[in-house]
């Protein structure tokens, strides 16, 4: 059982990189340095929003999983 839950936790990480991978980035280098300049509030459409829920139910489960993991 515990195995199982591994190899669930283990497809669910490789998944959940992948996808906050190709989220698109809306700041450029000069952000990861402090100056990000002014930011617009966008709303999400379409794979964007796709991605943006797929990241919250990824990790919701990878939680889940890794509670029950330490439960069992």
């Amino acid at each position: 059982m515990n195995f199982t839950i591994s190899i669930i936790q283990i497809i669910l990480s490789v998944l959940l990189i992948v996808v906050i991978l190709l989220q698109k980035s809306s700041s450029g280098l000069g952000a990861a340095f402090g100056g990000g300049g002014g930011s617009i509030k966008t709303t999400k459409r379409g794979v964007d929003k796709l991605l943006f829920n797929a990241t919250i139910v990824l990790s919701i489960f990878f939680f889940l999983l890794a509670i029950i993991s330490l439960v069992i």
